[in-house]
């Protein structure tokens, strides 16, 4: 005979075999088959006994047997849980072909090797095997470790929550899911049933900002996911604030108080005012946790005023300068108080009315500049354009320059404006003393126009200059520092 393992079947040449499952598995306390079917030869064999034997660290352990003169037997300690599955085999006249048996309530000791042998003649023996495995389901909870949580001041860490998995087969993996700020410690403990209990810590420094906060436990066996979750409750001192005043406490303001505001866990049960360096304002009433100022605002109600809250982990305070003022921050003295909105948009609008004013102001003072220096220049600085028939080069200002021909002509290819050429040869002209007599009156006058000087046939390279012989500088004559002088009259104008 041989050992058929899993579905294999152990056979003789004759064809008997042994049919069982390769594994099978189940939950302590749960309910597993462990499969056992004989497949007879042709002519048959006649079958003697069946023996189910449990395999564990090489030694063989009865379970059950069958036969089919004597009957069925099952040993301790199975046999309050194992039973044969076919009512035949228990017949006084059994069928043993099928001898497939029921473990009731697993437990983790049942966890071993099974073989199933069939005894024949005259075949001999027959046999297989099938691995039970017994899975043990965690229990898994979460708890506080202490009911009341307190913030304190030294801000040191504490476990807030135990998360556990214990007398698992196989082992359980834990995880935390939380918006906290915190630190997870894992510790695993192996049971001398082959369980393994997995434990977790979720350690923070509780705050108020912790208070109400959801933690969550999430244990992983197998393909299962667990959950479980808490919300903290943690106490701590008040957060004090004091609302009311607003920054514009003006005379004669009214209706004006001060609140004492604290958020706590447990809540506030005292409230305390107090004002440094004085007492409270004669006309102030206390309600609760408010100031109620009676009448309008005085100068009286000035100071540094505090709110001390209690509760019971401890007592906190918030303080508050009050400052008067005599008109409204927002508002023109005597007049009503303006809302921000409207203040704002009045300071849009005024900026845009100086701004306005400021360029035209400016534009007046640019058109007044200019209309002085067109009454004082009387000419225009492109010497090609102007003919100066007294030679004035500056409001009424003397030439600085020696005499020159009266005839000057600059030469085309030349870069230099500043070079006159003696007029002559063919491609000038001349200007004859007829011709300047007949201009006298016009030399005579200070300054030509330019529409006159465009008017008049000169060549546009050309220009004629009359220089009279360099007077001496009358009284009524303002010299400058580039050496012309100035008429007073045409300077003041």
């Amino acid at each position: 005979w041989r050992l058929c393992v899993g579905c294999e079947c152990c056979a003789s040449g004759n064809g008997q075999m042994v049919q069982m499952d390769s594994s099978k598995s189940g939950f302590v306390g749960s309910q597993v088959e462990l499969r056992c079917i004989f497949i007879n030869s042709n002519p048959p064999v006649k079958i003697s006994q069946v023996t189910w034997q449990k395999l564990l660290n090489g030694t063989k352990q009865n379970v059950a047997i069958a036969n089919p003169a004597l009957g069925v037997s099952v040993l301790p300690p199975f046999k309050e849980r194992v039973t044969f599955k076919q009512a035949a085999v228990r017949h006084r006249t059994p069928s043993l072909e099928d001898t497939t048996i029921v473990f009731s309530n697993l437990q983790l000791s049942d966890e071993a090797a099974y073989i199933c042998e069939y005894t024949t003649f005259p075949a001999g023996n027959r046999e297989n095997m099938v691995n039970l495995t017994v899975f043990a389901r965690p229990m898994t909870r979460m708890t506080l470790t202490t009911p009341t949580i307190v913030a304190r001041a030294t801000k040191r860490k504490m476990t807030v929550a135990t998360c556990m998995s214990a007398n698992g087969k196989p082992t359980s993996v834990i995880k935390w899911d939380t918006r906290l700020k915190g630190e997870a410690t894992f510790q695993e403990t192996r049971n001398q049933n082959g369980t393994v209990t997995v434990r977790s810590n979720y350690v923070v420094v509780p705050s108020r900002e912790t208070h109400k906060q959801k933690l969550t436990c999430i244990v992983t066996y197998r393909s299962e996911r667990i959950t479980d979750s808490v919300v903290l409750n943690v106490q701590y001192e008040p957060e004090v604030k004091i609302d009311g005043f607003d920054g514009n406490w003006y005379l004669k303001r009214p209706d004006v108080q001060l609140t004492c505001r604290a958020d706590a866990n447990p809540p506030v049960t005292i409230y305390q005012w107090k004002l440094l360096n004085g007492s409270l304002p004669s006309n102030v009433e206390i309600k609760n946790n408010t100031l109620f100022f009676k009448g309008p605002v005085t100068y009286d109600l000035a100071g540094t005023y505090v709110c001390d809250a209690t509760n019971g982990i401890g007592t906190r305070p918030a303080v508050v300068d009050v400052n008067i003022t005599e008109f409204p921050n927002n508002s023109l003295p005597g007049g009503p108080e303006i809302p921000q909105e409207q203040h704002n948009t009045g300071a849009i609008i005024g900026g845009a009315v100086v701004g306005v004013a400021l360029l035209g102001v400016a534009a007046i003072l640019l058109f007044v500049f200019l209309r002085r220096r067109q009454r004082t220049f009387k000419g225009d600085y492109s010497t090609k354009k102007h003919v100066f028939g007294n030679g004035y080069s500056k409001a009424g200002g003397l030439p600085v320059h020696p005499p020159m021909p009266k005839n000057l002509q600059y030469p085309d290819d030349s870069d230099d404006e500043k070079k006159p050429a003696q007029i002559g040869g063919p491609s000038g002209f001349e200007a004859s003393e007829r011709e300047f007599d007949g201009e006298q009156e016009d030399l005579k006058r200070p300054y030509f126009t330019v529409d006159e000087v465009e008017s008049r046939d000169y060549d546009e390279r050309t220009l004629a200059f009359q220089y009279d012989p360099q007077p001496e500088i009358a009284d009524d004559m303002i010299s400058q520092t580039d050496g012309s002088v100035i008429s007073k009259k045409e300077w003041y104008v």
